[in-house]
């Protein structure tokens, strides 16, 4: 078994708690599905979030709503680059599997799929 890791992104449409809660969870329960995880193989989990949202950070989506709590979970604020994508929350899951790389699916969400338009789902 090996360490990978997952990137994927969101946005939301405002800065409110209840968006960034829900648009969090989905990502990451869309990793987990797409990807085939069991919530044992998953190491830790780091977010950021574009400096335009602080209503709450999207690990509270993590222990809250999707109920996972022994789980090392890190948020970070992105650094801001002009013109760069706004409301945009970001993910970077570390997992063990015995998948290679190729296998691994990064999910992309609402806005954030302008991010990475060589992947499709």
């Amino acid at each position: 078994m090996k360490v990978l890791a997952i990137r994927g992104a969101t946005t939301v449409e405002a800065n409110n708690k209840e968006q960034i809660l829900k648009e969090s969870a989905i990502l990451v329960e869309k990793i987990i599905e797409k990807n085939e995880l069991d919530v044992d193989d998953i190491i830790s989990i780091c977010f950021t979030m574009t400096k335009d949202l602080d209503k709450v950070y999207p690990a509270v989506a993590v222990r809250e709503i999707l109920n996972i709590t022994d789980i090392p979970l890190l948020n970070f604020e992105e650094k801001y680059i002009v013109g760069s994508l706004p409301m945009c929350i970001r993910i970077l899951m570390h997992i063990n599997s015995n998948k290679s790389k190729r296998d691994i699916k990064h999910i992309y969400l609402n806005k954030a799929k302008d991010l990475r338009s060589d992947i499709t789902d």
